[in-house]
């Protein structure tokens, strides 16, 4: 199978399954708040951010690995797919044992680290936190059997597992909630349900790979064995950066202001992540045809769908954020009430990174791609330091804005650093048509939303469902019919345009 039909056949399948788990996600959350409160609401975002911070012990091994994959799969070399895949299982069997080692270290501080937590006492949140802990871990003695899948770009697979597995934990979920009350119950049900998908997906992936049974497995070279060190060394700085940068906002609010606004902000980024999701779906879906790309073809046919792959990009995100901009405080008072709604000024730091976030995915993607992580290693412990320091510095001074402009200043390094390295390293070119062309993007959205603010106030004087209905279309004709006005006559659109019309004549 092409690498294009690979990946609409993943887009595809990952659209479906992101569909039916935001909607659960947000039936549940609704069922949550109005049930358990806004407190254990909090906790439950906080928590959920701390485990993100401690899955960075992975510290890049899986992405190292992922990218030595691409061209043992693309050969079909059996013999050296089993010999990187006992690696990587390997190294994820270490890796969630200190996952495990620090959650416990951990598990004292956490008094600390939750402030107000109104009518909740230490007890309850130390065995809350262990039950998340053991979530966490556990995904580490099957994870590693998931690489195989996706450098075959067959991610499609894995996207149905986890949205079986969504839909009976979030039926589940309801169901405890509604006739119990019960937080532990609700974590519990989490808890037997993934599990059993774990035991399910190493039963079926020894099933899909019998090869990867095999006990004659030869060890990889030194030089093979050092390349991947060699990245992971560069990774671990990547991840510890990004971690610092990106999964520490939920603890800052929790110490310096209350754990219940960690919900309150849980809240917007529930819709953000859901949409963010549906757009990441094609970004991720084509990552693994990127490695094989690079693999196979000229550094000039990199470099053109290099700038597809971008405009394409700055053209989702921009529409999904201009229309987060102006619809989505109206939704969170629809659906929770004016009480829960953040200020303006908090609401547009948010989009404004949520957009310059999508344009450092396409970079992201592409170095990861192209193995290109060494040269940018100490990057992202820049960008965490700084954020760490703004964000702890201004949250003191000017509340929860403070925290987000801590990390709009963080990530914009890696907007202005890493084009400056790709355009050097993968295409050998000079970086000035990338900015050039940022330039043009951010012109354009920033007249597309001054002309729809105008039009949101003749049309949303009093916020009404029909009021937002009604404005959600304007939003979309408009938006894409100026966007479309500017840039449909460019090569990168006419690209686009051109596989949706060979697409159809398949049809």
């Amino acid at each position: 199978m092409g690498r294009v039909k690979a990946a609409a056949r993943n887009i595809a399948f990952g659209y479906v399954g992101n569909i039916i788990t935001q909607i659960l996600g947000f039936i549940l959350r609704t069922i949550f708040i109005e049930h358990l409160g806004d407190t254990l609401n909090g906790v439950n975002d906080l928590y959920t951010g701390i485990l993100s911070v401690l899955s960075m012990a992975e510290l890049g091994v899986g992405t190292a690995l992922n990218f030595s994959l691409y061209g043992p799969v693309a050969r079909k070399d059996y013999e050296k797919i089993k010999s990187y895949m006992l690696l990587y299982k390997k190294a994820y069997r270490i890796i969630g044992l200190v996952i495990g080692g620090i959650g416990l270290a951990i598990s004292p501080f956490l008094p600390y680290l939750v402030k107000q937590p109104q009518g909740i006492g230490v007890r309850d949140l130390t065995l809350y936190y262990f039950i998340f802990l053991f979530n966490t871990v556990s995904s580490y003695f099957v994870a590693y059997k998931y690489s195989l899948v996706n450098a075959e770009q067959n991610n499609y697979i894995q996207t149905n597992i986890i949205t079986i597995t969504k839909m009976i934990t979030v039926s589940l979920q309801i169901i405890v909630i509604i006739f119990t009350g019960n937080f532990y119950l609700y974590l519990l049900t989490a808890a037997f349900v993934e599990l059993m998908q774990k035991i399910f997906v190493s039963r079926y992936l020894n099933k899909r790979y019998p090869y990867l049974m095999d006990k004659d497995v030869k060890s990889l070279s030194k030089e093979e064995t050092g390349e991947i060190i060699n990245k992971t060394k560069a990774l671990v700085f990547h991840k510890v950066g990004d971690v610092a940068r990106l999964q520490t906002d939920s603890m800052i609010i929790s110490a310096f202001i209350n754990v219940t606004l960690v919900g309150y902000v849980g809240n917007y980024n529930m819709i953000l992540t859901s949409v963010a999701n549906f757009v990441n779906i094609i970004f991720n879906s084509v990552l693994s045809g990127f490695g094989n790309l690079i693999a196979t073809e000229s550094r000039e046919k990199q470099y053109r769908i290099f700038k597809v792959y971008r405009f394409f990009a700055c053209w989702i995100y921009g529409f999904s954020a201009v229309g987060f901009f102006l619809l989505l405080t109206p939704f969170i008072m629809i659906w929770q009430g004016p009480e829960k709604v953040l200020a303006v000024s908090v609401v547009a730091c948010i989009l404004v990174d949520y957009y310059f976030k999508g344009d450092r995915i396409v970079l992201s993607n592409f170095k990861t791609a192209a193995g290109v992580f060494e040269q940018d290693k100490y990057l992202a412990l820049i960008q965490g330091a700084v954020n760490l320091v703004i964000s702890i510095v201004l949250v003191q001074r000017i509340g929860l804005v403070g925290i987000y402009v801590g990390t709009i200043v963080s990530g914009l390094i890696a907007n202005f650093t890493k084009p400056i390295i790709i355009y050097r390293v993968c295409f050998d070119k000079g970086v000035k048509p990338y900015f050039v062309d940022s330039a043009k993007y951010l012109g354009v959205l920033a007249v597309i939303l001054g002309i729809l603010a105008v039009i949101k106030e003749a049309v949303m004087g009093t916020v009404t469902i029909w009021s937002f209905l009604v404005m959600f279309l304007v939003i979309c004709v408009m938006f894409n019919g100026l966007f479309l006005a500017v840039f449909g006559r460019t090569e990168e659109f006419g690209y686009v345009l051109g596989m949706l019309k060979e697409k159809c004549k398949r049809q």
